[in-house]
């Protein structure tokens, strides 16, 4: 005969299951987990940052990295969002990709309905303007020019006392 005691399964709190699910912890990788975990215990005071680091097998700066990353994270977590629906940004971008290149092909049209307008009619086409960007075209420097007069501007004085004094030499022995 079977025995019919009822099976009891371990029932977690409420609270639990609402945390599980709004993090959606089966979709985090366990090395996330266990960081999140280990930067929480560090600020509840239960670790040191060394300690932290060490468990987690990295360096007491890239530590310092993953926290700082982490309360970001809880920061910007906190901001409220606007209510209703919001379009991503991705496919706001992709959108206008898709709008664009429909502009360009359109553009390429009317480009052409006019070559063809021009030709039938007989005339040659425009020239293009040339806009100048209002700058004056740089001239390159001759590094070793800009060596020399970076060298002739930082003599010191007692060099250049050195030098004058040959040069009143020699106009002295030429009078």
């Amino acid at each position: 005969m079977k025995s019919s005691s009822p099976v009891v399964k371990s029932k977690k709190p409420a609270r639990t299951k609402l945390l599980e699910g709004d993090l959606a912890l089966d979709q985090i990788t366990s090395d996330s987990r266990k960081q999140a975990a280990v930067v929480l215990e560090v600020l509840a005071g239960l670790r040191s940052p060394e300690q932290a680091a060490q468990a987690l097998g990295l360096s007491l700066p890239t530590y310092y990295n993953l926290e700082s990353r982490a309360l970001r994270g809880l920061v910007h977590g906190g901001t409220p969002t606007p209510p209703g629906r919001r379009m991503m940004l991705l496919k706001q971008v992709r959108g206008l990709e898709i709008k664009s290149a429909a502009l360009e092909k359109q553009v390429g049209r009317y480009q052409a309905l006019l070559r063809n307008a021009q030709r039938a009619a007989g005339l040659s086409p425009p020239t293009p303007v040339v806009k100048s960007s209002g700058r004056r075209k740089h001239q390159p420097a001759v590094r070793a020019l800009r060596a020399v007069e970076a060298l002739q501007r930082e003599r010191p004085p007692a060099a250049q006392e050195s030098a004058t004094t040959p040069s009143n030499a020699d106009s002295a022995v030429v009078s």
